[in-house]
């Protein structure tokens, strides 16, 4: 063989390594696109907007009562996940509000008893839930909170406000802990405040009793 010929051959056998390399390469990309979740167009955080007067702080309930109850509640206006607005504005209709933080050991548990919640149908009906995403920290465990909602299976009719960075509508509702609820009867006074993991029977007794079922 020539000089000429050995050194097409060798020209060719680099050329079609190369194009297996950037073959392997692109499939590698491919791949792990496919597998990584994504969060374009998403946002964990929106501008809020409150109209009317902050609740007091649910640490100053006592064995003489939660301070903010028959208070006119505070209405809160934001985005969702995917820049839906959302407000908490009862409209007339009696509105369960779910605070809930991605990190929170006790809303991980609280989330799965919601979702089972609303898919048995044991949810008052005539009643609205609203979620608000809150507390939200991309250096703690579990976020975002817009892919854990997803995983959860979270009740696609049950609107998420995304609050602030600075947590604005959670303090609007006096949030000292979560899960926090808030229930607002249709008059859009406060009727009940509630922190911690609340079983779902409970729950719904409390709901019932606030639009006299």
């Amino acid at each position: 063989m020539s000089k000429t010929s050995s050194g097409n051959a060798k020209y060719i056998i680099g050329a079609v390594i190369a194009v297996i390399i950037a073959i392997a390469a692109i499939v590698a990309i491919t791949q792990n696109g496919s597998t990584e979740p994504t969060n374009e167009g998403i946002s964990q955080f929106s501008e809020i907007t409150v109209s009317g007067d902050a609740l007091p702080s649910f640490d100053t309930a006592s064995a003489t009562g939660d301070p903010a109850i028959g208070l006119t509640a505070p209405v809160v206006t934001g985005k969702g996940f995917t820049g839906n607005t959302v407000t908490t504005e009862s409209a007339g209709t009696p509105t369960l509000l779910v605070f809930l933080a991605h990190w929170c050991q006790f809303c991980q548990r609280e989330v799965p008893l919601l979702v089972e919640w609303e898919k048995s149908g044991q949810v008052p009906t005539g009643v609205d839930v609203i979620a608000i995403a809150t507390g939200t920290d991309p250096a703690n465990p579990n976020y975002p909170p817009s892919d854990w909602l997803v995983r959860e299976e979270f009740p696609a009719l049950w609107p998420v406000l995304a609050d602030s960075a600075d947590t604005k509508a959670s303090q609007a509702f006096g949030l000292s802990g979560y899960p926090f609820f808030v229930l607002v009867d249709a008059e859009g006074k406060v009727s009940r405040r509630l922190s911690g993991e609340i079983p779902m029977d409970e729950l719904t007794v409390i709901i019932n009793q606030m639009i006299g079922a």
